[in-house]
């Protein structure tokens, strides 16, 4: 089994910064990319930002130039540094974990999302 558990969510006024942090545990082969997600009421979710296991990322671009995605890949873990925070980003954000699974060191199957269970963000104004 592959777990993905998210952290780091709270209440912030417009303009602050909050440090969203993601680990992955349990019978992991190998993670290709972890990226962030959110969903807002009555919306769809949507990406945020992703990071491969090289290193390479994305960003939406209503996050460009605020958030920054970063991972350790000796902890299996993705962080996501949100600054100049507007109420508009107030979602919930989701960790998602693209991941191979092992079985006695082995890779089994192809790789898989895993999706944390996901921690509020709200932006007051």
């Amino acid at each position: 089994q592959v777990q993905v558990v998210e952290s780091g969510g709270g209440l912030v006024q417009a303009g602050g910064s909050l440090r969203l942090s993601c680990a992955a545990s349990g019978k992991i082969f190998s993670i290709i990319a972890m990226g962030w997600y959110r969903q807002a009421p009555g919306k769809q979710r949507e990406l945020v930002a992703e990071i491969t296991h090289e290193g390479r990322t994305n960003y939406a671009d209503f996050v460009k130039g605020r958030f920054t995605i970063s991972r350790d890949n000796a902890k299996d873990s993705v962080f996501l540094q949100m600054n100049s925070l507007k109420p508009e980003d107030t979602a919930v954000y989701y960790c998602k974990g693209e991941i191979t699974s092992t079985l006695s060191g082995l890779r089994v199957g192809l790789a898989a999302d895993y999706w944390g269970q996901g921690t509020q963000v709200t932006v007051s104004s």
